[in-house]
């Protein structure tokens, strides 16, 4: 069964040659970094100077300086000189519904992954966890 693409202008990923292919895994690449994120949230509130963004991170101005660098080269981060300072903000929402997209799997991962233990907690005659045998059987000291 063929999947439609949800925007016929948008290059469908069964379609494209490995040399787009390998853009494709850059782009991810660049989402692979928690700081990245963390900074892409931190935009999604609005512009920032680097300074700001340190801060807000908990990182170095230079840390920041190099992720954003990197979200720039691929089109995710836009940046502008005011005077003496530069401001960054996003040039791409894009990557906030493909994050989405992704934290949403996630969690129903999750969450299926936990009802699946409950219902192994639940049945009766479950084994004890082997530190609450041991607690159990140990003579009390008094």
């Amino acid at each position: 069964m063929m999947v439609a693409s949800p925007n016929p202008e948008c290059a469908r990923m069964q379609d494209l040659p490995k040399e787009a292919l390998e853009q494709v895994a850059s782009y991810f690449q660049v989402l692979s970094d928690p700081t990245r994120l963390s900074l892409l949230n931190l935009l999604r509130e609005g512009e920032h100077n680097v300074g700001d963004l340190a801060q807000l991170a908990g990182t170095t101005s230079a840390n920041v300086s190099r992720h954003l660098a990197q979200l720039m080269r691929h089109g995710l981060v836009a940046r502008e000189g005011r005077g003496t300072s530069v401001y960054y903000r996003i040039a791409d929402a894009s990557v906030y519904r493909l994050c989405d997209l992704v934290c949403g799997s996630l969690a129903r991962r999750l969450d299926q992954a936990a009802d699946a233990r409950a219902l192994f907690a639940a049945a009766p005659g479950a084994a004890e966890p082997a530190g609450r045998r041991r607690a159990a059987r140990a003579p009390r000291r008094g």
